[in-house]
């Protein structure tokens, strides 16, 4: 093993609260070799990302302390270093990638000029020379027209292209260290492959160490060197990934390993339902009829240029029946949340036909959009943003109860200790804020306020996307349990396929705002059509360290990936 770049020693972080204090890490202790990739898994609470925030000394938090230990990058104790000294280090030597995107980017700050910050701080170089590198390395995390795009504002960007360009900024001072923590959380399959070959290719041409935040198992089986596997503050176990993975000796790891959703060789596990019997005369719940969804793009009043306009829905059809779980994938950008959104009335339509329980959208507006608030949900992608912070879980869902009228005031309390009881939560967090409650707690709570509304559909934007693994499985089975005892009809938009395969019968898969390939998810996923469904499927890790992080030599993106160079 080559000598540790990065050695840690019985750190140990504790948070001093209002009469007492907290161990947050005990006396944690890892090393990492140059051109390593370690794998820091564990659940949500774990100690991961405040393991990573205490090397660079980024405590979210003044009430937290380094109480002991020592951080040791190539010799220098960084918990004794000036903040001077942190301000050289963060970047040029540790960078990192942050889970959120949409919080650690300057929102009234150009993507581009972000990039170039770092790029001229620690390298020296001038405004034009640091924009040219920044469109560099916009396009080596596959924006696909960086020269435009440097000028795009965060907010214009969807979640995966903002985590891109999240990537870009650590990659821009070429650290010696990168922590990546969940890196590929809001990207779509293929895409996270990109990023993570880029990072292997980073590793192997210019020996950088890694460390690698993610509550996917398959990522860290196909791109780690070895595993540190974290829970409750504390390092249960570490090694190489074939150890860890075949031989597990904590009982946490085990449930770990158990509960991720591989893409399995053999036959595919059950569906979340029962196979629609066939029922001639069923009308559809929900109808889709050459759907066409166009933004405004570009154009300038004052120099008379004419706006253009972007197709994000590009004449979808489409038909699901009454209790029928359908899953829609495709990469970031493809159409899925716009197709969402205007399902549901958010986003309008620009031609075609969009058809609930008989009632046409476009013909019919306010008959359509009264009848979907009664009768349709959405669960969202981010659980804490969704929920309002200042509101108990319990007045969020009286709140929507009141609204929609559909039992009596009195009887609302009963009502909330019902939904709380379906979605697996105890009685007393209709009394808790959000801000008290984990990822999971709080995606359960958004299901609840769905299910508040008594639906006939449920629309599950990426809801699982920010969850580790054992909470991931949670929630699917959930909605598998739900869709069957309340035969709700499930609309399941996720980006991760094995999920897909697992839980929905029938799998939609959307490229470029068009649907190039629709059946039972049997089908889909073991005789693909399309090429871009074949290398969606190869593009999924797979928990066996021994398959290739693309699936074989067929599926390489079209995207080609580019290593980052040192800048003069």
């Amino acid at each position: 093993m080559n000598a540790s770049v990065l050695s840690v020693r019985d750190l140990t972080v504790k948070a001093h609260l209002e009469g007492e204090t907290r161990t947050l890490l005990d006396a944690v202790s890892l090393d990492l070799a140059k051109g390593e990739i370690l794998g820091l898994v564990g659940e949500s609470g774990s100690g991961k990302s405040l393991l990573c925030r205490s090397i660079v000394r980024l405590l979210p938090s003044s009430l937290l302390k380094i109480e002991s230990g020592t951080v040791l990058l190539e010799g220098r104790d960084l918990t004794a270093a000036s903040d001077a000294d942190m301000l050289k280090v963060r970047g040029a030597e540790i960078g990192m990638i942050f889970q959120n995107p949409t919080s650690h980017l300057d929102p009234v700050m150009k993507i581009g000029d972000q990039i170039s910050e770092g790029i001229r701080y620690h390298q020296g170089l001038d405004a034009k020379a640091a924009r040219a590198a920044a469109i560099e390395i916009l396009s080596h995390v596959g924006f696909p027209d960086p020269m435009r795009q440097y000028d795009s504002y965060p907010h214009e960007f969807s979640g995966g292209m903002r985590q891109r360009a999240m990537i870009g900024v650590a990659l821009s001072c070429n650290p010696k260290i990168l922590i990546a923590d969940e890196p590929t959380t809001a990207l779509d399959v293929t895409v996270q492959a990109q990023v993570l070959k880029l990072l292997m290719d980073l590793r192997e041409k210019r020996g950088l160490s890694i460390i690698l935040i993610t509550h996917d198992l398959g990522i860290v089986a196909q791109t780690c060197d070895r595993i540190a596997v974290m829970r409750g503050g504390k390092l249960l176990e570490q090694g190489p990934k074939r150890t860890i993975l075949s031989a597990p000796r904590d009982p946490y790891t085990v449930r770990l390993i158990q509960s991720h959703p591989s893409m399995p060789d053999e036959t595919p596990a059950a569906p979340s339902a029962a196979p629609a019997t066939e029922k001639p005369t069923a009308r559809p719940l929900l109808e889709i009829d050459d759907l066409h969804v166009r933004f405004p793009v570009g154009g300038s009043f004052f120099k008379g240029k004419a706006a253009r306009t972007v197709s994000a829905v590009a004449g979808i059809s489409l038909q699901i029946m009454p209790g029928e779980t359908v899953g829609i994938v495709g990469e970031s950008g493809s159409g899925k949340s716009t197709l969402a959104r205007a399902i549901l009335g958010l986003t309008p339509i620009s031609a075609g036909h969009v058809s609930f329980d008989g009632i046409d959208l476009a013909q019919q507006r306010s008959a359509g959009l009264a009848r979907l608030r009664q009768d349709a949900a959405m669960v969202f992608q981010d659980p804490f943003n969704a929920l309002n912070p200042r509101l108990t879980i319990g007045e969020t869902l009286a709140e929507v109860l009141k609204v929609q009228g559909k039992i009596a005031r009195e009887k609302i309390p009963a009502r909330i200790d019902e939904l709380l009881d379906l979605v697996g939560l105890e009685r007393e967090f209709s009394t808790r804020k959000p801000r008290s409650m984990s990822g999971g707690q709080c995606q359960r709570a958004g299901i609840a306020r769905a299910l508040a509304v008594d639906p006939k559909m449920i629309i599950a934007d990426e809801c699982v996307a920010a969850l580790d693994v054992t909470i991931q499985a949670q929630i699917i089975e959930l909605f598998r349990k739900l869709a069957r005892d309340l035969e709700l009809t499930l609309v399941f938009i996720a980006h991760d396929l094995a999920i897909v395969r697992n839980l929905c019968e029938r799998t939609v898969v959307m490229y470029r705002g068009e649907i190039v390939e629709e059946g039972r998810s049997e089908e889909v996923f073991s005789r693909p059509k399309h090429a871009y469904t074949a290398a969606l499927i190869a593009a999924i890790p797979d928990i066996d360290p021994d398959r290739p992080l693309l699936g074989s030599a067929e599926s390489e993106p079209s995207v080609p990936i580019l290593s980052v160079k040192r800048m003069p």
